[in-house]
């Protein structure tokens, strides 16, 4: 076999910080003994055998305390249920520290095609409805098996189980809830990726560049075909710099990026039974640019009308989720929607990617400090409670926690709601208006011209270098973008009081462009008044006072304005609807502040370059294709958000 690595470490320490987020800081070892799963659990590894016969690796941790039953708390993931052999203990298990002391069964799946579970591993999986035969098998039904085995044979179980996890493991806890086994009385998908062509590796059909050195690790396949293995068999792509702009600069175009995924397989058992796919992870991004069958049949927000209502849900997620936004959001609304007699529920704070599983004290996302022990706060009072309730009937018949817990990120403080977004929302629209104006009524139409100029794009952030995904431009500063001529910038005068969004957000732009193809973003931002104080983590060389905190942004992909299945190309100089939904928020714009919002083209290497002249597919077009143009926004462009009044 042959890759175009450097191999390294990094991917299992990512593999395994991802998989469960519990790594065990300095302050819980304070609390835990040394040894303390060991020294009050027994393990067991054992294979399951599914309906088609495959065997899926399994690790259970039991409590050593037999006086009682316990309920079996399940995380499915793809990252390695490690470590492996029933002498070797991971120092921490189960969601939090407080469910592992009071005693659950925690157990561990490599799911199917990864590691030492058998089968064919297919990045998400598509669900198959209505099954009729034990060879039809999807994540839904490996649940179903995994939890049938579980509650038969495992020793002391109180017949009740759970699913949590985070990120790819949490879009398994959401799977497991379709056609869910009945024995499935709980699951918390947390951070949950819900469709890859707006989650992770695209946003609104844009390819995050962000996510090149991700491929490896969701697209390389195993050397041995499809039979287990308990080695890391991929690695992240060594760009040798620690510069990733200058390097996708100079790599140019997507398909010179190619050479880092050339196998040479003896075995191509690897390629996917259902002939919905191309060789490899790559392989199927560049050769499905659009939202076509292969990303529509994998997507799981479509199927969520199945969940199951004997399911309780809680999802989780964080405001400043550079990975995973879309997909708690999009589960939420959409099984309530779908599922109206079930009990389900939202958690989100000020967090990014899985934060809210460690507890580190003082809460931060990149620069900016949001408050002390806010990921405490929610593991001992949200978390613990929601499934000690449904797991162990704990709370005479109620959890005690509202329908949204939501965290407030400008006045950074808990809030509680009946229902998300909360009752009282009122639609306003602010226009974009000359002279850099955000205002209530809209002026007199007008066309504000910028050049996109493709070989100085408009970085994500001031601080890049070589990262597996980033995290903290979620926060960052936009001073250094709003200084530059290619970054628009309309913002409203110094308010006289506290403006609070609670919802989503919907950018309805009026552009035109000299070529046929452009990428548009639009980014929502909280100025901070001169007098903001400096909380003491921030970077040597910035200051609160003037703070421009990113709040919420977004890219739309202008090709996809219309259709993410039909592209099409814009009409040069003729005036054009780009209409961009903006994830929720919940934040307060409080008085003395500013309300920003920042337009442009470009945003790299977050996204790819887009060439600005038309081609039928990006990953395939040449150095010729790129092409400096000429952008125009008109100020009958507006945006509209959720005003809690």
């Amino acid at each position: 076999m042959k890759l175009r690595f450097s191999f390294s470490i990094l991917v299992i320490s990512f593999a395994l910080f991802t998989a469960s987020c519990t790594k065990t800081t300095k302050k819980e070892g304070a609390i835990l003994e040394e040894n303390y799963v060991a020294l009050n659990y027994d393990k067991q590894e054992v294979e399951i055998e599914m309906r088609d016969g495959a065997t899926l690796h399994t690790t259970i941790y039991s409590p050593k305390d037999t006086s009682k039953s316990h309920p079996i708390i399940m995380q499915r993931t793809p990252y390695s249920s490690r470590p492996y052999g029933e002498d070797q203990f991971r120092k921490q298990i189960g969601p939090n520290i407080n469910m592992m002391k009071e005693g659950y069964i925690v157990v561990y799946q490599d799911v199917r095609g990864r590691w030492l579970s058998e089968g064919h591993y297919e990045n998400m999986r598509a669900y198959i409805p209505n099954k009729k035969a034990n060879d039809q098998v999807d994540e839904s039904s490996d649940t179903y098996d995994t939890i049938e085995w579980l509650v038969n044979n495992v020793e002391n179980n109180n017949g009740r189980v759970g699913l949590w996890g985070i990120s790819y493991p949490g879009y398994y806890a959401t799977y497991g809830t379709i056609d869910a086994h009945p024995a499935l009385k709980a699951s918390s998908p947390q951070a949950c990726i819900g469709d890859f062509f707006f989650d992770d590796f695209h946003h609104n059909g844009a390819y995050l560049l962000s996510y090149f050195r991700a491929t490896s690790l969701f697209g390389t396949p195993r050397p041995n075909g499809d039979q287990p293995i308990d080695t890391a068999w991929y690695t992240l792509p060594d760009l040798g710099t620690q510069d990733q702009y200058q390097f996708f600069l100079d790599s140019g175009p997507l398909k010179n990026l190619n050479t880092f995924f050339e196998y040479d397989l003896k075995d191509k058992t690897s390629i996917a039974p259902d002939g919905m796919t191309d060789d490899f992870f790559w392989n199927e991004l560049k050769e499905h640019p659009n939202y076509d069958e292969l990303w529509q049949r994998r997507g799981l927000i479509q199927h969520l009308d199945k969940t199951k209502s004997h399911v309780a849900t809680m999802i989780v997620g964080g405001w400043f989720d550079a990975e995973d936004l879309y997909g708690p959001l999009e589960t939420y609304k959409n099984i309530e929607k779908h599922n109206k007699g079930a009990y389900n529920t939202m958690v989100f704070g000020p967090w990014d990617h899985g934060r809210w599983a460690r507890r580190n004290g003082r809460s931060l996302v990149g620069n900016y400090y949001f408050g002390d022990s806010i990921s405490e706060f929610y593991q001992d009072k949200i978390e613990t409670k929601f499934f000690d309730h449904f797991l162990k009937g704990k709370g005479d018949g109620q959890t005690g926690l509202p329908e949204a817990y939501v965290y407030d990120s400008g006045r950074k403080e808990w809030k509680e709601y009946s229902s998300w977004p909360p009752k009282g929302i009122e639609k306003q629209k602010m226009f974009l208006s000359e002279n850099q104006e955000l205002t209530m009524q809209q002026k007199a139409a007008a066309g504000i011209q910028f050049i996109s100029d493709v070989k100085k794009p408009v970085p994500y952030s001031e601080d890049i270098k070589s990262v597996f995904t980033p995290r903290k431009y979620m926060t960052d500063d936009q001073r250094f973008a709003a200084r530059r001529s290619d970054v628009l910038v309309f913002e409203t005068d110094v308010l006289e009081e506290d403006l609070t969004l609670a919802g989503d957000i919907m950018a309805n732009l009026k552009v035109a462009t000299t070529g046929d193809a452009a990428d548009w973003i639009v980014k929502v931002i909280d100025v901070h008044p001169a007098e903001a104080e400096t909380n003491e983590e921030m970077q040597d060389h910035l200051k609160m006072s003037n703070y421009h905190l990113m709040v919420r942004s977004e890219v739309l992909r202008g090709r996809f304005r219309n259709s993410f299945a039909n592209p099409e190309p814009f009409v040069p100089n003729q005036k054009t609807d780009v209409n961009i939904k903006l994830q929720d928020v919940f934040h307060t714009f409080k008085k003395g502040h500013r309300l920003q919002v920042q337009v442009q083209s470009t945003w790299f290497p977050l996204i790819d370059l887009n060439p600005q002249t038309y081609v039928e597919n990006i990953f395939k077009a040449d150095e010729a294709d790129f092409k400096t143009q000429t952008h125009t926004v008109f100020t009958d462009s507006s945006l509209e958000f959720s005003i809690l009044r």
